[in-house]
């Protein structure tokens, strides 16, 4: 079954959402601001929304970063203004478990909207499922929406499918190409289209089941931040749950993957989970080494018939489809495939 998340009112033309920094604050600085203002150029042309910053939202790198109260009280503020639908966030970081101190869990949960962003936004992410509020793992405004030329039609598709529509998502197949090539967020670089490879599909590591689960997860490193705070979810949330994780662009070696999921074995979260679904790798890097130690840890806890979809692009390769918290997911092991059976939005 789903977890009983409060789901936020769709998105459609002419909604106002809010971008927010809530980690890194280069959006605000002088070298970046074109590349703020060519992601926010693309919300307002392709999907007709309405833009607006928080107060503090392009204070610059050196004010975010010492002002983590600043971005607290822009994200409980975008909360509470009516007349704000979406929270979007301007990119991911490192270090938004620090707003955690700061954070009124009260006024997202009597305020559910839309928040979306990926990486170090899984903070953002766990503190509205603390609130009872689903939210989106998806694009962010600096990365993919401002990406070079034009947004992936994959990822324009699929957000579109999450925020904009009432009906259940379906089947969300593997796109047909991806890259994580790194170009240098110059301006003059504006007009380089990064190099697209084959993608090659899902993949099963192990199991042979088809399974549904509420999805819960986010970026493996960011997780690792709120454990033994308020934010970690009960042991409940976590039963028949489909866990997704997905690595960063700093491809932590295959002995950090194993720590930390040795870690979910001891909690007794691999044992009450439904299934896994683990996203591609940054420039595949570690891709077959990650398999190996997946395998190794589940077969530790005697979870060798855990179904495993591997390959998946929700996160830190491009093109990304945007995933509902809490949405009720089916995998596949006989063919692979994905599943998202409920809607993220009312």
């Amino acid at each position: 079954m789903s977890l009983a998340l409060r789901r936020p009112k769709r998105l459609s033309v002419g909604s106002r959402v809010a971008a927010v920094s809530l980690s890194w604050g280069g959006a605000g600085d002088a070298s970046l601001r074109w590349r703020y203002e060519q992601g926010k150029g693309r919300l307002q042309e392709v999907f007709g929304l309405d833009v607006v910053e928080m107060p503090h939202t392009l204070r610059g790198t050196d004010f975010v970063y010492e002002h983590p109260e600043a971005r607290a009280a822009d994200l409980m503020n975008a909360f509470r203004d009516p007349t704000i639908a979406g929270i979007f966030t301007c990119i991911g970081g490192d270090d938004s478990i620090r707003l955690l101190p700061h954070i009124d869990f009260s006024v997202i949960t009597q305020h559910p909207k839309v928040l979306l962003g990926y990486s170090d936004t899984t903070i953002a992410h766990m503190m509205c499922l603390k609130a009872g509020v689903g939210s989106f793992y998806g694009p962010s405004i600096l990365a993919e929406f401002a990406e070079n030329v034009q947004l992936h039609n994959y990822t324009e598709r699929w957000l579109r499918r999450a925020l904009f529509e009432t009906s259940p998502l379906g089947d969300i197949e593997a796109p047909s190409v991806w890259t994580s090539e790194y170009v240098p967020w110059h301006e003059a670089n504006k007009d380089r289209q990064r190099l697209m490879e084959p993608h090659t599909g899902y993949e099963v590591l192990q199991g042979h089941a088809s399974v549904q689960g509420p999805l819960i997860g986010g970026c493996i490193e960011v997780l690792e931040m709120m454990k033994q705070t308020p934010l970690w979810p009960d042991d409940s949330v976590w039963d028949g749950a489909i866990l997704f994780l997905e690595t960063s662009e700093d491809k932590p070696a295959p002995s950090l993957v194993e720590f930390w999921l040795r870690n979910y074995g001891v909690q007794g979260i691999l044992q009450r989970i439904a299934g896994i679904l683990w996203g591609k790798p940054y420039d595949n890097k570690f891709y077959e080494e990650y398999k190996i130690s997946i395998r190794k840890v589940l077969r530790e806890f005697s979870c060798q018939q855990l179904p495993v979809l591997y390959n998946a692009s929700f996160g830190h390769t491009a093109p990304m489809v945007t995933l509902p918290y809490g949405a009720l997911a089916e995998i596949g092991c006989e063919p692979p495939r994905l599943r998202i059976l409920e809607a993220g939005v009312v």
